[in-house]
């Protein structure tokens, strides 16, 4: 028999129901209890293509296994069992006196599933708010599909510029030796004597004949002059390069993987 200290690990868990014949049927999505005795009575399970179909499905005589909630009832039993909308928490009283027909239960329902009590002759049950703690236990994933959003991250890498320094044109003076050499001439003073001959005896014989004389010449010299200028020889200016090299990034990323863990009674294709 199924208590209520069962319910919070079979909902938390998402436990599945298995059949009499060892069969998963599907995935427990609502509990219902029994009014009078807090119980477990009834229980929707996920059923058909992709689970998208509730089927109720009665806890009489049903026992927890682990996690799981097996009942005494076949897979084929409680897919073909009446489909019963219990969207607004409510279950008429003809739905509930099909529900007991199916699956061949005794009880002859005497009111209606509102906000009176409902009879049978074995359980009462009451129209419950499924915000508290004894109505019906909703999974907080009803209302969505049962895809599971697989996420992982991407590495987006870029460049960004930035001031890695300064670069600064700057003139100043500096003084060294130059040696050059330069051709220079001077005049010095060479005695001819010439002797005396018939073609210059006249010149030799023209002047007095013993004196005191003086003859000058003037020697001259060439010398070194040195002069400086000041003239452009270049323009300089500073201008920049672009240089492009390749640059290994690594960085970690994460991601999302999905991996199926059953209990090795359901059939993965």
């Amino acid at each position: 028999m199924i208590t209520t200290d069962d319910i919070s690990g079979v909902l938390s868990s998402r436990g599945n129901v298995i059949g009499s014949d060892g069969e998963k049927i599907g995935s427990v999505e609502q509990i219902f209890l029994d009014d009078s005795t807090g119980e477990p009575a009834w229980a929707t399970v996920k059923t058909g293509l992709f689970g998208m179909s509730q089927s109720f499905v009665p806890l009489a005589g049903a026992s927890t296994s682990g996690n799981d909630i097996r009942v005494n009832y076949t897979k084929e039993q409680v897919k073909d069992a009446p489909r019963i909308d219990d969207s607004d928490g409510r279950i008429s009283p003809q739905e509930e006196d099909e529900l007991y027909r199916y699956y061949d239960m005794s009880g002859t329902r005497t009111d209606t599933y509102t906000d009176r009590d409902v009879t049978t002759d074995r359980d009462t049950y009451t129209d419950r708010d499924v915000t508290t703690d004894r109505d019906t236990y909703v999974d907080t994933n009803r209302g969505t599909d049962d895809a599971m959003t697989r996420s992982e991250e991407r590495l987006h890498v870029g460049t960004e510029s930035r001031e890695v320094g300064k670069v600064r044109l700057r003139k100043y003076i500096v003084t060294e030796n130059v040696t050059r050499t330069v051709p220079v001439s001077r005049e010095e003073v060479r005695l001819e004597r010439e002797p005396i001959t018939d073609a210059n005896i006249g010149d030799a014989v023209s002047g007095p004949e013993l004196t005191e004389s003086e003859h000058e010449v003037t020697l001259h010299a060439e010398e070194p002059v040195v002069a400086k200028e000041t003239v452009p020889v270049e323009r300089v200016r500073l201008d920049k390069d672009t240089v492009t090299e390749q640059v290994n990034v690594n960085e970690q990323v994460r991601k999302e993987e999905v991996e199926v863990d059953d209990d090795g009674r359901g059939t993965r294709r």
